[in-house]
């Protein structure tokens, strides 16, 4: 297992600059948010700064996933928008357009995944022409990245069209794509009361690409520095030890921004020590 960390959470920082820091810092992986400034996959140097983002990782011997959760990249207005459950056609192929582009980063990356998630559903329709929808993208999606040997993470998400645990075996069975992946968010699974959580590891081993490792509170989906919230992380990490986990476990602290070299360095010191022989 790496510990590494989410560029989200460097928001205000130059990609480069906040690997540097995290390489400093110790961690060996990071989870590389596809955002506004170099990492923009619809920038015109975008493959250039892709191709120096891959130098810089190689010169810190790191690992990386690719995270396409970037809040208004692809519509300034509203937050994450459009997604693969929008009611716009033209919106949900924009999103699918979006993700093949980070297909594309991953393999110029070498990265470990892409990770995604459902997007959250708003307008009125049953949660059957919504899954529908979702697995009408994600095919897209998913074959696309099978053709460029590039695994995908989904992420369940609280308040999201898939959430749950339960959700996501419901998705992968309608999928009927085995290569599909999970992005496992450790904070998600105490939100919503899918404890314990080692069990949860154990259970979906095999899928297991990628993992998000934040505190938070039951019922209340905020990321929380480690020690503000309620999770035992002991059990989790040796879990994933147990399973012979071997990729990266990325910290998600995005609204720390503001103090991320700190939280960067806080959230090592205190996951270091846990971490399984």
């Amino acid at each position: 297992m790496l510990l590494g960390y989410n560029t989200n959470g460097f928001a205000h920082h130059d990609p480069y600059e906040a690997v540097e820091v995290l390489a400093e810092i110790g961690y060996r992986s990071v989870a590389l948010t596809l955002d506004h400034g170099p990492l923009d996959p619809y920038g015109v140097d975008f493959y250039r700064n892709a191709k120096q983002m891959r130098q810089l990782l190689d010169r810190f011997g790191m690992r990386s996933v690719i995270e396409t959760g970037a809040r208004f990249l692809l519509d300034p207005r509203v937050k994450h928008e459009p997604t693969l459950v929008s009611e716009d056609p033209a919106g949900r192929r924009r999103r699918v357009e979006f993700l093949c582009r980070a297909i594309d980063a991953a393999a110029q990356l070498k990265s470990d995944c892409v990770s995604l998630w459902s997007g959250v559903l708003r307008d009125r329709i049953d949660d059957e022409e919504a899954l529908e929808r979702l697995v009408a993208g994600l095919r897209e999606v998913v074959d696309y990245a099978s053709e460029r040997e590039v695994a995908v993470g989904f992420e369940p998400e609280p308040g999201m069209t898939i959430d749950t645990m339960a959700s996501f075996e419901r998705l992968c069975e309608r999928l009927e794509r085995p290569e599909l992946c999970l992005t496992l968010d450790v904070g998600h699974l105490h939100c919503l009361g899918e404890t314990p959580i080692a069990e949860r590891i154990r259970r979906f081993a095999v899928q297991l690409v990628n993992v998000h490792l934040e505190d938070m509170r039951a019922g209340i989906h905020e990321h929380l520095m480690f020690g503000e919230g309620e999770i035992d992380f002991r059990p989790v990490l040796q879990a994933l030890a147990e399973v012979g986990y071997a990729g990266g476990i990325h910290v998600e602290l995005s609204r720390h921004s503001n103090m991320a070299p700190e939280a960067a360095r806080r959230a090592f010191e205190f996951l270091s020590p846990l971490m399984p022989c």
